[in-house]
Parts: C-alpha cells; structure tokens; sequence
C-alpha cells in the first residue's frame, strides 16, 4: 500500500508555482480547504486561476487570495457574497468565467473520470453557449462543455487514511468529492488522519487511488456564511 501521507500543509503544496490552475472543494465556507488556502497565501503564488463554486467571503476562504490579488482567473458559479470579488469583477482587475452550477460539478467529474468533454443542455442559448460546439440529441440541443485541467486540486474531508481513501461528512460532500483526481496532483486535508485498515470500507466516499498527497489539517475555523435560526415561541 503506497503511503501518501506527508507531514504538513507546506509540504503538500510542494510544486506550487506561479500562474498554475487550481481546484478548491467547498460550498460558501462548508468544506473549505482552510489549512491550503492559508497555506497559499503565505506562498505568496501569483496569477492563478481558481476553479470553485465561489470565493468564499472578504476575510476567509478565497476571499483571501482576492484580497491579495493573487487571483488572475476565477472559474466559478456564484459571487454574490463576496464583495471585494465583485468589486474586482466590474473594475475589469480579476477575469471570470461565470459556469453554470450543474456544469461546474460535471466538468470536475468529467475530468476526474478522463472525459474530455460532455453534452449538456444547460446554457444552450445563452452567453455560456456561445463559440462552443452545439449539437442536436432527440429533438433537444445541447452545448458540447471540456472538462477543467488543473495543477492542483485541494479537497477538504473528514476522515482520511494514509493510503489517500476519503470520507466526507454532511454538506461537505459538494464538490470536494468530484474533485478528487480531476488535477494532475490532488491534496486532501482531513480533519482526523487514520492508519490503513482503521477506515470501514463502506464507508470510504472516494478511494486513495485519486488522492496523491493527504495530511492532517488543524486549527479549522469553520465558520458560518450566514447563520439562520428560527425565532423563538
């Protein structure tokens, strides 16, 4: 069993470089890879393009790299709780490629699984469609969408083992599940990193054989983007 486990974070990111494409897990805060994206920050890597679902909020999650300016690109679905992003967006300072949700997800998984490219109706049309290659199934037209490559994917799980098998919990299985294996080098960082054997098959969400480095994440802050709760009787 090939042991992919490395001591830290810094570690881990080895080979991060300047202008690279990268995958971030998450959804709004909820599966974020905190302990990577500090991490990148502190690197100081510039000119990336980040592919994920948004950019977090102003002072955590990728909100982060944006308020350095270290983001050239942003490949991502909804902005609308990020002001500094949207800031950048409509001064022409961060390029954007606004994705459909459902499209977002597939492209990773196409990617994940070595599909090129997929068929989706979603965007036909639209802005998303144009310049792209559009084609007619049963009467429905459908809009040919590449799968993403990237550098590097950095997922964020709940149990991990030694050898790369993953466990998610809860709303964390968004898309740090498809991402996994969509990169050239994926990163997984587990809130508890377990030896081989210690992980009920059955209960492993994505196998070690997508994951090349895992390391033991700490300090998580886990915050809430927007905290609703039912008024009292």
């Amino acid at each position: 069993m090939i042991n992919k486990k490395v001591n830290n974070v810094q570690e881990a990111l080895q080979g991060v470089k300047n202008g690279m494409t990268f995958m971030l897990g998450g959804f709004g805060l909820c599966g974020i890879p905190e302990n990577a994206i500090a991490a990148l920050v502190k690197l100081d890597v510039r000119e990336v393009t980040c592919i994920s679902n948004n950019a977090g909020v102003d002072d955590f999650g990728l909100g982060l790299l944006l308020q350095n300016k270290q983001i050239k690109k942003m490949i991502s679905s909804y902005v609308g709780e990020n002001d500094e992003f949207e800031r950048q967006m409509l001064s022409g300072e961060l390029e954007v490629e606004l994705t459909p949700q459902g499209t977002l997800a597939e492209k990773c998984r196409a990617a994940q699984a070595g599909f090129p490219a997929f068929y989706t109706p979603a965007g036909y049309g639209t802005e998303v469609a144009e310049g792209k290659e559009t084609r007619e199934f049963d009467g429905k037209m459908y809009v040919l969408e590449p799968a993403f490559k990237a550098d590097f994917a950095f997922v964020k799980a709940w149990k991990g083992d030694a050898a790369g098998n993953l466990i998610f919990k809860g709303t964390s299985r968004n898309f740090n599940p498809n991402m996994c294996g969509a990169a050239t080098i994926t990163v997984a960082e587990v809130e508890e990193l377990v030896e081989v054997g210690e992980l009920d098959p059955n209960n492993i969400h994505i196998p070690g054989i997508f994951v090349q480095r895992i390391f033991q994440g700490k300090n998580y802050e886990k915050r809430i983007e927007q905290r609703t709760v039912r008024m009292s009787n």
